[in-house]
C-alpha cells in the first residue's frame, strides 16, 4: 500500500477501541546515505496543543480519514533528532532535479516494504518548464497571489518517481519555497497553525512566516506563546509588522505592544493609521489585568431601533468568535466605541426565541450592570462567574460602552504566562 504523507496532515488517530486520540501532523524519516529512507513514526497533535511522537511500529492500519495504532504513546513532548528528517514541514517545496530537470517536491509516498517496516520509496514532483541544468537550490519564481498570499503554483509536468532517482534532499536551500507545506497547513484553525510554526524548525518558520497574508498572519499570532510572537514580530518589516498590528483584534495587538521596549511599540503605532490606532493606544491606558486592559473594543453593537434579525446576521458572521457573538449590546448612536449612552444587553438564547422583527429595545436584559474599566481580574472573573455570562460589558464613568471583557480574555490572564507550551507528561494506553 502507498500512502502520500502529505495527505496523511489532519488524518485522526484512533486507538483500537475508535477513541480518537489526536490527529497526524508531520511523519518523521531518517536521512540514510543511500537507499530510500527509512519512516521512523508520525508526529500526533494531542489535546491541549501537544506533539508527541507515534512509532510506526504502533501503526495497526492506515485508512481514508483514519490512523489506528495499538500500545502504549508516550507523552513526552516530541524532539526532532538531529538525524531525522520531518516529510512534510522540511522537505515539500524542496527544489531537486530528477534526470537533469528542475523541480519542486509535490509529496513523497510511504510503502510497507514488510510488516511495520514503512520507507518512502516515490516523490512527487513538479517539473519546471523550460529549465534544466545543476540549478538546484534556486526558488522558482511566482507570480498572483493565493489564499495565503502566495504566488500560484508554476506549470509543468508532475511527475511521481523512485526516491533514488532524485538529487537534491541533502541541500540546505535558504530560499526554500512553501506552497506545499502552506497547503497541508490550509484547514488548520489559526490555534493549530500557531502550534505548527512553533515546532517548525527556525528557517522554515520565517518562510511560512513571509508567505502568509498578513490577516492569517495577525490570526495565528493571537494564539502564539509571548516569546514567539515577539521573536517573529521582530523578524518583520517595520511596515509588515504595523500591517499585522493593525490586522489583530485590537486588545491582542494590546497585549503583544505592552512586550515590546517602549520605543519599538510607539515606531509601529505611528505607522499605523489613526483609526487603526487608537482603539489600541486606548486600550495602552488600562493596567494589563484590568477590564480596560482586557477588553475588547469591537462588540457587536447595534441601536435599540436595529430588529433581532440585524442582530442575528451580525453575530453569524464567521469572524465573530462565539464568545463575542453571545450577546450584543445595545446603545444609543454613535454605535462604534465610545458609543452613546450604554442601555443593555441582548443574550442570543433571547434572540433565538423571540420573532425575527421585534426591536432588540424590547428585549434588553436589564438585570446586568455593566463593569468598569478599572475593575481588577478577579473582579471580572467573579462578575462573570456570579451571573454565568462569558461576556461583559465595560461602561466608561458617563455611561458610554466602552468595550467588552469575554471569557477567553479572563482565561488568557488567569493562565500562567506559558500555558500555551505547557501540560502535564504521561503514556496513552491504547491497549
Amino acid at each position: 500500500m502507498r500512502i502520500f504523507v502529505a495527505r496523511l496532515a489532519g488524518t485522526a488517530v484512533f486507538d483500537p477501541s475508535g477513541d480518537q486520540i489526536g490527529r497526524v501532523r508531520d511523519v518523521v524519516i531518517g536521512m540514510p546515505a543511500s537507499g530510500p529512507p527509512p519512516v521512523h513514526g508520525m508526529v500526533i497533535e494531542m489535546m491541549p496543543r501537544r506533539r508527541v511522537f507515534l512509532p510506526i511500529t504502533r501503526v495497526l492500519s492506515i485508512e481514508p480519514g483514519a490512523v489506528i495504532f495499538s500500545g502504549k504513546i508516550n507523552m513526552r513532548r516530541f524532539e526532532q533528532r538531529v538525524t531525522e528528517v520531518l516529510a512534510i514541514a522540511e522537505l515539500l517545496d524542496l527544489v531537486v532535479e530528477v534526470n537533469d530537470e528542475r523541480g519542486s517536491v509535490l509529496d513523497l509516498a510511504m510503502e510497507e516494504v514488510r510488516p511495520s517496516e514503512w520507507r518512502i520509496t516515490k516523490v512527487a514532483v513538479l517539473k519546471e518548464r523550460g529549465t534544466s541544468g545543476p540549478a538546484v537550490g534556486t526558488r522558482r519564481r511566482r507570480s498572483g497571489r493565493g489564499i495565503f498570499g502566495l504566488g500560484r503554483r508554476a506549470r509543468g509536468e508532475t511527475v511521481i518517481v523512485d526516491w533514488g532517482e532524485v538529487r537534491g534532499f541533502e541541500a540546505t536551500q535558504r530560499d526554500q519555497g512553501v506552497a506545499n507545506l502552506l497547503a497541508s497547513y490550509e484547514k488548520l484553525r489559526a490555534a493549530d497553525l500557531a502550534n505548527a510554526l512553533h515546532a517548525l524548525p527556525y528557517r522554515r518558520r520565517g518562510q511560512v512566516v513571509a508567505a502568509l497574508d498578513d490577516e492569517r498572519l495577525a490570526d495565528v499570532l493571537e494564539e502564539m506563546p509571548e516569546r514567539d510572537r515577539i521573536e517573529i514580530l521582530g523578524g518583520l518589516g517595520s511596515e509588515r509588522a504595523a500591517l499585522v498590528l493593525a490586522a489583530m483584534n485590537p486588545d491582542d495587538a494590546t497585549d503583544l505592544l505592552q512586550d515590546l521596549p517602549p520605543e519599538r511599540a510607539e515606531a509601529l503605532l505611528a505607522l499605523m493609521t489613526p483609526q487603526e490606532a487608537a482603539p489600541v493606544r486606548r486600550l495602552l491606558t488600562y493596567g494589563e489585568r484590568t477590564a480596560g486592559g482586557m477588553m475588547t473594543t469591537d462588540p457587536v453593537i447595534l441601536p435599540p431601533d436595529a430588529t433581532i434579525a440585524d442582530a442575528l446576521a451580525q453575530i453569524r458572521q464567521e469572524e465573530v468568535s462565539p464568545a463575542v457573538a453571545a450577546q450584543v449590546y445595545v446603545t444609543r448612536s454613535p454605535t462604534e466605541t465610545p458609543t452613546g449612552t450604554y442601555l443593555g444587553v441582548a443574550h442570543f438564547q433571547r434572540l433565538l426565541r423571540d420573532p425575527p422583527s421585534t426591536l432588540l429595545g424590547a428585549v434588553v436584559d436589564p438585570t446586568i450592570d455593566p463593569i468598569k474599566p478599572e475593575l481588577s481580574l478577579a473582579g471580572v472573573t467573579f462578575y462573570l462567574a456570579t451571573y454565568n455570562l462569558v461576556a461583559a460589558p465595560v461602561v466608561d464613568e458617563i455611561g458610554r460602552l466602552v468595550g467588552a471583557v469575554t471569557v477567553d480574555d479572563v482565561l488568557d490572564h488567569l493562565l500562567p504566562e506559558d500555558w500555551r507550551e505547557r501540560a502535564g507528561d504521561g503514556v496513552v494506553d491504547a491497549g
